[in-house]
Order: structure tokens, then sequence, then C-alpha cells
């Protein structure tokens, strides 16, 4: 008996099997570059106004033009880097107004999010949370800056996921990944470090352990003006003196 000869599905199917296989290299690259990036400016690497130019780049990633362009068009819409006409692509500069709106924003929310959590944490939770404080704390003991940072920002991302609230979570998700940068383009130079403050973090899972919801929220709204009280965020309203200038 003769060998079998491939069917033409074997044979028709092999391109479209190399065109999926490309099209999830690509996906996987795409991914990615988009999460280096966005950890760069979440890391304090990349401050505001960097111009992210788009041939250096694809050059430094290996990957086309078009492809990093897609990622910028995704930092974009996550409002972490703005796309002017012309002048390419840099991390974005949020304005004082804007800066003011996200802390609103963030004490809105994350009042309510320790409010549902005041009424269903658990044990199992309220030990996870007190060994992320812990880590937080000998990171800022050791110097290791990003790292205590990185593990700030995670304590207040936990805690909306443990609320269980899936809106409220995307919400908060898009304010903490912009934090950073109103962190990075407003901090007072005269101070050492911006930070949350990790026995804020404490008190709150006291509050919460014991199921005072009002309390753990009163925290919190005090936790987020002190972070945004390190800031400087006033509108600058100099103006230039004529007299001096022109005067005799």
């Amino acid at each position: 008996m003769s060998a079998a000869k491939p069917t033409h599905d074997v044979i028709a199917g092999a391109p479209a099997e190399a065109a999926q296989s490309k099209r999830g290299r690509l996906i996987r690259q795409e991914d990615e570059i988009f999460e280096r990036i966005q950890q760069a400016i979440l890391d304090h690497r990349l401050p505001p106004g960097t111009k992210l130019k788009e041939v250096p780049l694809a050059e430094l990633f290996g990957v086309t033009r078009g492809l990093l362009r897609k990622v910028l068009t995704r930092l974009a819409h996550a409002r972490l880097v703005e796309q002017r006409p012309n002048r390419g692509a840099m991390v974005a500069s949020p304005s004082v107004s804007e800066s003011r709106d996200l802390f609103a924003a963030r004490r809105a929310i994350e009042g309510a999010i320790v409010g549902i959590l005041g009424t269903r944490i658990n044990a199992t939770q309220i030990k996870g949370l007190r060994r992320m404080i812990e880590r937080e704390q000998n990171a800022y003991a050791k110097g290791e800056m990003r790292a205590g940072l990185k593990l700030s920002i995670d304590f207040h991302r936990v805690l909306a996921q443990m609320a269980g609230n899936s809106v409220l979570s995307g919400f908060l998700e898009e304010l903490l990944t912009r934090t950073p940068l109103v962190i990075l383009a407003y901090r007072d130079t005269r101070a050492t470090t911006t930070r949350c403050d990790c026995n804020d973090h404490g008190a709150i899972i006291d509050a919460l352990e014991t199921g005072d919801a009002e309390e753990a929220a009163r925290i919190m709204q005090e936790h987020l003006e002190a972070l945004e009280g390190q800031l400087n965020l006033r509108e600058d309203g100099s103006t230039t003196d004529l007299a001096a200038v022109f005067g005799s």
C-alpha cells in the first residue's frame, strides 16, 4: 500500500497556523513593551514631559514603528502619554487642576471601598494586608524607595480588589496609575521623598479589623489629604513687575 499523501486541508492549514502564530507573537511583544514603559513611568524613571521618540524606541525594543505606535496609543488611552500632532509622544504632564481632581476622586472612591470592606473583610485578608505593610515598611527602612512606592500603591489596589466592586476597582486602577505622574510633576523639592504613610495604612487595617467602616473611611480621607499636601499644587499666579523692568 502506498504512503498516504497530505490532504489539501492540512496543506492549506499551514499558512493559517503560521499567520496566527505571528499574530500571537506580535500581541505578546506589544503587551510586553506596554508594560515596560508603563512600569518605567510608575517607577519614576520616566518623568513627565519625557519625549518618547518612535525610531530610537523601536530600535531599542527590536520592533517596527507601527507596533511601537500601537503601544504609545494604548498608553495615551491610559492617560500616561500625550500624543500631539507634529510633536510626537511624550510622558503626560498633568495640570494642577487635574492633579487636584485626581486626589478628590481617589478620596471619594477609596472612602467607598473601605466602607464596603468594613462589613465584609475577613481574618485571612487582614493578615495578608498586615504582611504587605510589613514588607512596605522594610523596603523604606532599607532605602529601597522604588520597591516601597510600588508596595504603597499595591496596598490601595489590593483594598479595592478585596472590596469586590469591579467598577470602583477599575476607576481606582486608572487613578493609581496616574498618581506617580502627579507626584513627579509636583513633589516639593524641599522634601526628601513623597510617599504614603505606612502608619496610616496600619491604622486603616486596625479600623477594618474592628468593623469600624466609618473610622476606616475617615483615616483614608486624611491619609490621601496628607499625600496631596506633600505636593506643590499651587497655581503659578506670579506676574512680571513692569515697573521693576522699565523703571529708572
